[in-house]
């Protein structure tokens, strides 16, 4: 018995020597790592003021979905976070969302759907990744698909529109 401990142990320290290999990067990371570097990142800063974020989210949201800006309804601001909704183009309904947005990046959630597991934020690996640059009235929203193609919108949000 002692030897079969003694003999275990260099297997056991060398087991815990190693060193666990590191988790492949996000999408976000992946992306946040090739972003260009312009001075127009300087127009985009980390925490927006309450126009900036609803600006950012409505172009944000119509790029993702495929509207108009002038579609997309803000309906509230909890915090750093948008309440949104649209009419829906297949049946007319009504289409709810959450929107944050920050540090370069959109993240969304879909609210009011059957399946409760489908509402959740859009930040996993196989989600989108959503960027936006402001530049001036239009906000550039690129969207960065899993399979690493790329759709980029220019939108023009002025910012009087979202004074409220």
């Amino acid at each position: 018995m002692r030897r079969a401990l003694i003999l275990a142990l260099p297997v056991v320290l060398v087991g815990a020597c190693q060193r666990a290999p590191d988790a492949a990067p996000t999408p976000s990371e992946q992306v946040a790592a090739t972003a260009p570097v312009s001075d127009a990142v300087a127009e985009s800063p980390a925490v927006l003021t309450a126009v900036d974020l609803r600006r950012v989210c409505r172009a944000g949201l119509a790029a993702i979905h495929g509207q108009q800006v002038a579609a997309i309804e803000l309906t509230g601001l909890e915090g750093q976070v948008v309440n949104a909704e649209w009419r829906a183009p297949v049946d007319g309904g009504r289409m709810k969302a959450q929107c944050r947005a920050g540090d370069g990046l959109v993240v969304w959630k879909p609210l009011d759907l059957p399946d409760p597991a489908s509402i959740r934020w859009m930040d996993r690996a196989d989600d989108a990744v959503v960027r936006y640059v402001i530049r001036g009235e239009e906000i550039e929203i690129t969207q960065t698909l899993p399979d690493g193609t790329t759709q980029q919108a220019m939108m023009p949000v002025r910012a009087e529109e979202e004074v409220s």
